[in-house]
Formats: structure tokens, sequence, C-alpha cells
């Protein structure tokens, strides 16, 4: 597995597996069988509701845990409760998590984030990052921190390669991880000429060309899918390169927009709702 060195020097692997909108034994079998077929980077959420079945399938699998990234998100309503960590570590049934991130900018972000140096201080966690932060939502994370932040995970795709915060993060060490890196379910970028064009080319998917599109601008990317034959197609992308003018024209993609669009309902719904994380998926 390729892998992406933090400035903590922690390596992280390039490509995870995604678990949202996955639970029960639907994604503990999944989980299982990525890690049994090369993937080391699995990625989950308070808020995904399924971070006890993510951990039966960490158990379900075999592989060592010190061979397995484990990445989790804090949820805002989670931000100023104590036990929040040790809670989402009872859950995955771990002893530390390789990475956990805020997950939304909302409610007290920065007790949220003080509480994660406090857990990586006791070694429960081994990184600290941030998810859909804005840049001056960063940078008040950056001017206060002790510990600094490796990871930002953002929406992120060749339709959308978030080229600004992008810029920034790369000036502070920050790399950047991308959540639905195949187009937050678009179809349109699956099938566009040019990516079809090197799929062809490179006897590869549109799919798998997209993601080495992901590694090759130095982002990690956490891919989800329900179907085996396509987690083992989203890992197998490191045996051939594109090209700096496949990469220029794959660049003319960019409509500098994202694809997901807050609405007043969801984000009401982020800093109000405790994720129902102690029952059964």
């Amino acid at each position: 597995m390729n892998t992406i060195q933090l400035s903590n020097g922690i390596l992280i692997p390039a490509i995870g597996f995604g678990t949202i909108g996955q639970f029960g034994k639907q994604v503990e079998d999944n989980v299982a069988f990525a890690l049994k077929n090369g993937y080391q980077l699995i990625d989950t959420a308070n808020r995904y509701t399924n971070e006890k079945s993510v951990g039966r399938g960490i158990k379900k699998s075999g592989i060592d845990r010190k061979e397995i990234f484990i990445e989790t998100k804090l949820a805002p309503t989670f931000y100023e409760t104590n036990d929040a960590i040790d809670k989402t570590l009872e859950r995955l049934d771990v002893e530390y998590a390789d990475l956990m991130l805020l997950h939304h900018p909302l409610n007290n972000y920065i007790e949220g984030y003080q509480m994660m140096e406090k857990a990586y201080k006791e070694g429960k966690i081994k990184a600290l990052g941030l998810s859909n932060f804005k840049i001056e939502q960063i940078q008040e994370i950056l001017d206060i921190c002790e510990i600094k932040p490796v990871i930002m995970q953002v929406e992120c795709h060749p339709y959308y390669p978030a080229e600004h915060v992008k810029d920034f993060c790369d000036q502070n060490g920050i790399i950047l991880q991308s959540w639905y890196p195949l187009g937050h379910g678009n179809k349109d970028l699956l099938n566009e000429d040019i990516i079809n064009a090197l799929a062809q080319k490179y006897h590869k998917s549109a799919s798998q060309i997209i993601l080495k599109w992901h590694t090759q601008m130095g982002f990690s990317a956490v891919p989800g899918s329900k179907s085996e034959n396509h987690i083992l197609e989203n890992i197998d992308v490191f045996d051939f390169t594109l090209t700096d003018d496949e990469m220029k024209q794959i660049d003319t993609l960019n409509r500098h927009q994202p694809l997901y669009k807050v609405s007043e309902k969801s984000q009401h719904m982020l800093v109000t709702t405790i994720p129902d994380v102690d029952g059964e998926e």
C-alpha cells in the first residue's frame, strides 16, 4: 500500500475504505473484506452510527491491529462531552485511534480540539485533524493549538479540487483527504470523455483513473462501496502513473464549486442531534 507521511511522521495509507451509509453486518463484512484484500485505512465517524460494527469488522478480519489505520470523527454534539473519546474507542473496541478529526466547525469546536489534544497526550489518539473547516477556522485552530492538525478532510474531486484550501494546507504542512472522492454520486464525472479515454488507455475503470488523480495530487482518499468488486477495484490503482499532460487534462474539468450543498436543516441537525451511537446498528 502506498502511504503519505504526515507532518508528525506518521504514515497514512493513500487509499482507505469509507464506511458512511453502511450499517450492521453489511459494514462489518465489508470492513473485514477490505482489510483482507489490501486495505489498511478504515474511515468512520460518530455520526455514521456504525462504529460498533466497524470494530467488529476489524476484529473479524484477523489482521493485526498494528497493521490497521483507524480513523474516526468526533460529532459536534460531543465537543463538550468529557468521555466522548473514551466512548468512541469503546465502540470501536480499540485502545487508540490512529487519527481523529473534528467532524464539522460547529458548536464549541475549540473545546473539542483541546479535548482531542488531551487524548493525544494520553496516547489515545496518534494524530489529529479537521473535517469540513474553512480556511479561517483552520487558522483559528492553528493559532490556539499545542498539537498541530495533520489532516484536513474535505469534499475533493476533479470537479472541485479544493484548490484554495489545498494551497493553505500545503503552506501549513496539512494533508488533504478526500471524502466522496468520486464526485458525491455525480455520474457526470465518471462519464467525462477525458476520464474514459484515460481508462481505455490504461485498461482501468473511470473510478480508478479518478482515484489515481487523487494519489498523484498528494491526497489521501476514502472511497466507500457496498460491492466487493468495487472495493477491490478502488485500491488497484498503484500499477500505473498518469503523465503530467494527462493530469493537466483532468485539471480542465475543475468547476470551482463543491457538489455538496449545506442546508439550514442539515446544519441544525449537526449542532443539536445526538447520534444514536450506543445502539446496535
